[in-house]
């Protein structure tokens, strides 16, 4: 799996899969209408001494559901009966178990986990923790507040006229107000239940203060974190850094900024980039892109700067577009380092934006015959962002971002040509990932993810060079690879796709029983086609419910300089499909199926015009 530890939590990597299929039951190999399309291979008998191991959760382990969840594991024997919390559970011939069963509730919550055979006995005690409901607020009795709900809180900063938000959970039959540092008094209202808040400037809350609740003759009063009003301060200014510390080349180093604190990766700006932060939540700072987009960036990701350096605004000037080698370069004299978004724009073109920046751009020089830029044009889209439209011989294929003396470069890869509709992968370089160690997804056997992965990607390596492919693997032996090693490793092998193979999992409340199959993963638009042509392939030669194609934020999905896709397989913790996966058969047609789609996908490239 591609986000889970190997024996932790399965977190919500597959949240949107299950709510799109839940209640439909999936016990045998299905195509996405629900018709049978190939069984598994059978589950072997296993007769061996009694020995219950409960795969998951692990002990102490924190359930996040709150009404039903799955508890998976191995008796050791295919003729067991299994009781867990005093219901039978039915034992695969492998011994392997998986249960969909009532979270366990009481003062001590565990699972008792017991198997028979005969005479033989063998137990488990996992003892688990719940998470404790919403704390509760009676109308009556001593007046209680959630405490923990008190908004703002933490370390922040804003600016004056920014609106923050109040709020606290307090019984519903109270009176709630803000009691601001600076003596102004504002009435919270009730949204729902025991909700209360309202809105108010960042001023208004400078100081700090208390949210007060009252009832009859009782109060309670909460304090609140002041807000450090940053245009009451001279500017700050900053300098990103590397936020991989794995990459330690020019080209590899990037700073992630997210569109909010701890949300998702939007922008992948070049280290080196100065910015002006403009406010703070915790542990992130707010940057200013340009004078209308603001991002967050890790604190520890900056390095403070005393004052604006002295190149003060960025100013782009006369570009030009250079033929390197399989490669050609829009390079874009500016005056320091800026902010920038690369987008894929269908059919044919890439849009390059750079923020904060003036453009004073005169003359774009092209070459008469380069191969794959044929146009650049530019507009100013306000005071201080500036587009560039690169319009392309062929659909996107990859690129690079980089800076190199003085100039932003827009590296633009030539896009494959195929010459041999019968021998699509002749002279391709295809960089496959085996997914894991670290971390991973274990089944109820005890099949880790990762040295399944790797048997795939063993079965995988002999199809495609018999097919003409020169083969990269990111790793070979068991030894964990770091997760952002990987795709620098397929950029500089100059990889022309990379796949990377998984096998996946569900997070709790998520009933594997209903809810598995096979899926792929892509974030570019131009890695679009090639997960389509994979998924095709793993459906027709594994069989499993076709789960369709997901766009999704992946690190092993979001190189750009070569389409990247990422294979689910299989689910390892279903015991059917664990069985299967660790059978030569089965590794041998997850490694067919991506072999004959990436035959598929490279055959759209075949004698593209230029």
């Amino acid at each position: 799996m591609h986000l889970v530890p190997r024996r932790a939590a399965f977190l919500a990597s597959l949240a949107i899969v299950a709510a799109l299929f839940a209640g439909v039951p999936l016990l045998a190999a299905q195509d996405s209408t629900g018709a049978v399309t190939r069984p598994l291979p059978p589950i072997p008998l296993v007769d061996g001494p009694l020995n219950v191991t409960v795969v998951y959760p692990p002990r102490n382990h924190v359930i996040a559901a709150r009404d039903s969840t799955f508890i998976f594991g191995s008796t050791g024997s295919g003729r067991a009966r299994l009781v867990i919390n005093g219901i039978n559970v039915g034992v695969h011939p492998n011994g392997a178990f998986m249960a969909w069963l009532p979270v366990p509730s009481g003062d001590k919550p565990r699972y008792d986990v017991t198997a028979t055979k005969g005479d033989e006995r063998s137990s488990a005690v996992v003892p688990v923790t719940v998470r404790p409901p919403a704390m509760i607020l009676p109308d009556t009795g001593k007046l209680l507040v959630d405490r923990l709900s008190v908004a703002p809180a933490g370390k922040l900063a804003m600016r004056s006229t920014e609106r923050v938000r109040v709020a606290i959970r307090a019984p519903g039959n109270a009176r709630v107000e803000l009691h601001s540092g600076d003596g102004v008094v504002v009435a919270l209202t009730r949204a729902n239940g025991s909700g209360w808040s309202t809105e108010v400037a960042a001023r208004v809350a400078a100081r700090g203060g208390s949210v007060v609740v009252y009832r009859d003759k009782d109060s309670v009063a909460v304090r609140i974190a002041a807000i450090t009003l940053t245009d009451s301060v001279p500017p700050r200014w900053a300098e990103l850094l590397n936020s991989d510390e794995s990459a330690k080349s020019d080209t590899d180093q990037v700073t992630i900024v997210r569109p909010s604190p701890e949300g998702t990766y939007k922008w992948f700006l070049l280290p080196g980039t100065v910015v002006e932060i403009t406010g703070q939540r915790d542990a992130f700072v707010r940057v200013k892109l340009d004078d209308q987009l603001e991002g967050w960036v890790e604190e520890k990701y900056t390095r403070a700067l005393g004052e604006l350096p002295s190149s003060g605004r960025r100013t782009a000037s006369n570009a030009r577009v250079t033929t390197g080698d399989g490669y050609s370069d829009l390079r874009i004299p500016v005056t320091n380092r800026a902010p920038y978004l690369v987008e894929e724009v269908q059919p044919n073109t890439l849009r390059l934006t750079l923020y904060g920046v003036t453009s004073n751009v005169d003359i774009v020089n092209l070459p008469t015959n380069d191969p794959t830029i044929r146009d650049v044009s530019w507009e100013q889209v306000t005071n201080d962002r500036v587009r560039f439209t690169v319009q392309l011989a062929h659909a996107p294929f990859g690129y690079l971002a980089l800076w190199d003396r003085g100039a932003f470069v827009l590296r633009v890869r030539k896009a494959p040509v195929v010459a041999r509709a019968d021998r699509p992968l002749e002279g391709r370089v295809i960089v496959v990932d085996p997914g894991h160690p670290p971390i991973g997804s274990t089944g109820p056997t005890g099949l880790y993810e990762g040295d399944a992965t790797l048997a795939i990607g063993e079965q995988l390596k002999p199809i495609l060079e018999s097919r003409g492919a020169r083969v990269v693997m990111t790793r070979t032996t068991s030894d964990a690879v770091p997760l952002y090693d990987r795709p620098i490793m397929a950029r500089r092998a100059n990889g022309d796709v990379l796949v990377s193979i998984h096998l996946n999992a569900l997070p709790d409340g998520a009933n594997p029983l209903k809810v598995s199959g096979t899926g792929t993963y892509y974030f570019h638009s131009r890695a679009e086609p090639l997960a389509r042509a994979v998924q095709r392939g793993m459906v027709a030669n594994m069989g499993l419910r076709d789960l369709g194609i997901n766009y999704d934020n992946l690190a092993l999905a979001r190189p750009t300089w070569l389409p990247a896709i990422l294979c689910e397989g299989a689910f390892v913790i279903v015991p059917e499909q664990e069985a299967a996966l660790r059978t030569v058969e089965f590794q041998r047609q997850y490694a067919t199926g991506i072999a004959e789609g990436l035959e598929d996908y490279f055959r759209t490239l075949i004698a593209r015009p230029q």
